[in-house]
């Protein structure tokens, strides 16, 4: 069952937080720091209060994955298009989980919440190296937007 995350869902969110952080740690340790979350259960409790944004929450025998988006819009710009899209800032799917199309149902939910909403896009930033999330992505029929260089000095 897909929901809406609730202050409940805070201590197993932090989890799934932390294997995710472990993931980019272990591809890029020269940007992200070691056993650590991106958000807090503070900075928690705050986003389940936001009203342009939501986590969800895939429950089976407890959460085995979560999906954090935020709408944005972007109206009279003096380059861009008007357009609403809906940010996937975070998802994942639990390491013991995987392989059973939670990530996939997460977003088929995501995809549909997105169309209520009256989105023309769904959007979201996978780091490179992370090849597993690309394929999983583009097997979504999600495509390149723009690519984010660097060059290490």
């Amino acid at each position: 069952m897909i929901r809406l995350a609730t202050t409940n869902d805070i201590p197993r969110l932090l989890e799934l937080l932390h294997q995710v952080n472990m993931v980019h740690y272990e591809r890029r340790p020269d940007i992200f720091k070691p056993h650590t979350t991106k958000y807090n259960a503070e900075q928690l409790q705050d986003l389940l209060t936001q009203p342009d944004k939501a986590i969800f929450v895939y429950e089976d025998e407890g959460v085995q994955g979560y999906a954090f988006v935020q709408m944005e819009d972007v109206h009279d710009d003096i380059l861009l298009q008007d357009m609403r899209t809906l940010y996937i800032d975070d998802i994942c799917v639990d390491e013991q989980t995987r392989g059973k199309h939670v990530g996939k149902q997460l977003f088929d939910h995501v995809r549909a919440y997105a169309e209520k909403l009256g989105c023309r896009a769904i959007t979201l930033n996978v780091w490179e190296g992370n090849d597993a999330a690309m394929a999983f992505y583009r097997k979504l029929g999600m495509s390149v937007r723009k690519t984010c260089m660097e060059m290490m000095i």
